[in-house]
């Protein structure tokens, strides 16, 4: 019997919308629930809330649009708040008084909201691979200065148009340079990872599931007389994620400060500071003309970002432990499972 055979699959009906989840094991200690991030879903979790069935009871949640969760409407001026406050939800509804929260890439992003809102009901955060606080794009230095007044290089209009129409005509055929299993493989994993067979397929599936449009990913844009022409706009995803609406630098001073470990992988393409998704770090290797150059448009910092927020918590009395895992890129929970399991499990005991 795999692990998987382990994992139930529900949905619960909060009193904000209907959230898909997966679930395992039967601990009696404080509940685990992981938040996935952008273009995937609760499915990205399987072998890890498996793995950790043995000693905790792990949740996973398909965030509103993704998965099987209801695709409510993403209101981006409230930056990462309509999922912040989805989990809340949740969590209500499953009758837990605190728990562990472990978020992903974006899912960073939301459960540090979370914490900013509900510092009470939290015993510990692991950041894996996380969005930087300052949001996606557009910022310049490492306390999230932004490049120019609208947030110009950040929000809807910074997705490949190609990659979003794969998604929205569900094609899963052979792969371009920016087909959804391409950008899985080349930025989600180190390339030369090999998953093991049905699983491609099956995260692939997961990618997919994403709901395409204004409301949805990657939301709705504006121009901008700025480089690189666009800015964002006020619904769906990757507006949600814009400097221009997502500052989580105030996460330094919750009064109830849990313990976070932030652990990522040396070779992550998508949050470094050297991001190929974002478009200072792409004009500055020449793959997006008319750069303006460092001084106008830098790459975006993110992990030096990540460090300045999580050094001023630990400043203000908090504390937090930072693991790199080396051949890793965006997903050690995927990538080095073993190295990851351990040291959640080093966190969760405190």
């Amino acid at each position: 019997m795999s692990r998987a055979a382990n994992i139930s699959a529900k949905t619960i009906d909060t009193e904000r919308l209907s959230t898909h989840i997966l679930t395992a094991g039967d601990g009696d200690g404080v509940p685990v629930l992981f938040v996935h991030g952008n273009l995937s879903t609760s499915a990205f979790w399987k072998d890890t809330i498996a793995t950790l069935a043995d000693t905790h009871k792990s949740v996973a949640m398909d965030l509103r649009g993704f998965g099987d969760s209801e695709p409510a409407a993403i209101d981006a001026t409230r930056g990462v708040r309509d999922f912040s406050d989805d989990l809340h939800a949740l969590i209500t509804s499953l009758g837990f008084d605190s728990v562990h929260l472990v978020g992903w890439s974006v899912g960073g992003g939301v459960v540090m909201q979370y914490a900013i809102d509900h510092a009470d009901r939290v015993e510990s955060l692991t950041l894996v691979a996380p969005m930087s606080p300052f949001g996606f794009g557009g910022t310049r230095d490492a306390s999230g200065t932004p490049c120019h007044e609208d947030f110009a290089g950040s929000g809807g209009g910074t997705a490949n148009p190609e990659m979003v129409q794969y998604l929205r005509d569900q094609e899963r055929g052979e792969p371009g340079p920016t087909a959804p299993r391409t950008i899985m493989n080349a930025f989600y994993f180190k390339p030369g990872f090999v998953l093991e067979q049905g699983v491609e397929e099956a995260l692939l599936t997961s990618m997919m599931s994403v709901r395409i449009g204004d409301e949805h990913y990657p939301g709705d844009t504006t121009t901008s007389e700025h480089w690189p022409g666009v800015a964002p706009g006020d619904l769906g995803m990757n507006n949600a994620i814009s400097p221009k609406y997502c500052d989580l630098g105030s996460f330094a001073e919750i009064a109830k400060r849990p313990r976070v470990l932030w652990i990522r992988g040396a070779d992550d393409q998508i949050v470094s500071d050297m991001s190929m998704f974002d478009f200072g770090a792409l004009g500055k290797l020449g793959a997006v003309p008319g750069w303006p150059g460092d001084d106008v448009c830098p790459p975006q910092p993110m992990v030096a970002q990540m460090r300045h927020v999580l050094d001023a918590y630990a400043s203000n009395g908090g504390g937090y432990r930072e693991v790199v895992l080396e051949d890793c890129a965006h997903s050690p929970h995927i990538e080095q499972p073993a190295a990851f399991i351990a040291a959640l499990r080093e966190h969760l005991a405190g």
